[in-house]
């Protein structure tokens, strides 16, 4: 349950343009979301990509280290996109030029997915 196999790690160059150019997006600092919806019947495995600029962190560590973070929350929240009922492919994409720690980032990431599920649960609007 908490483990983070390949299959659920985005690949292929064609799923990430579209993720980019079809995808909705939300932010949750220090991370922006995007997000889309997979079309494949019978897929209820969610994936995801981590992003973290060159631009912003000079050194691999750095980068690797944020990378690192993003993940470990995942792996430990991705439990609760099991209510949308379906396959959702999700990019995480740093924006901060500056460190955070663990709990600030895994209070994004899972702020982030509450909201995911939030939009894409159907039936979520009518219990408020």
């Amino acid at each position: 349950m908490f483990e983070l196999p390949k299959e659920e790690r985005i690949c292929s160059d064609k799923t990430i343009d579209s993720l980019f150019t079809d995808g909705d997006s939300c932010f949750k600092y220090p991370l922006r979301v995007v997000y889309k919806p997979r079309v494949e019947v019978a897929v209820s495995t969610s994936r995801m990509l981590i992003s973290v600029p060159k631009k912003r962190f000079k050194h691999a560590v750095d980068r690797n280290r944020i990378k690192r973070q993003v993940r470990e929350a995942f792996r430990l929240n991705k439990s609760l996109l099991s209510n949308i009922g379906q396959g959702t492919d999700i990019a995480f994409v740093y924006a901060s030029s500056t460190h955070y720690p663990q709990e600030r980032i895994e209070g994004a990431v899972t702020s982030a997915l509450k909201e995911i599920v939030k939009k894409l649960t159907p039936h979520a609007n009518d219990l408020q």
